[in-house]
């Protein structure tokens, strides 16, 4: 299975803005909005740990010196 970078970033963004249509709770106090933040921000790093990628993937660009 061929998979994009842009195509990974969709899902990712589009499973992200699913989850948050899905409860449509705001956190009422900054402290639950931290604790949200970093609960997305993990569940999000956890998916892009899942995908494989080849090494041949990046680097998208070079360093010349």
């Amino acid at each position: 299975m061929k998979v994009t970078r842009r195509k990974l970033a969709a899902a990712v963004l589009g499973s992200s803005a699913a989850s948050l249509a899905q409860t449509q709770r705001v956190p009422a106090a900054a402290d639950d909005e931290v604790k949200a933040a970093r609960d997305r921000l993990r569940s999000n790093a956890e998916a892009l740990a899942n995908q494989k990628l080849p090494m041949a993937t990046e680097p998208a660009f070079q360093f010349k010196a």
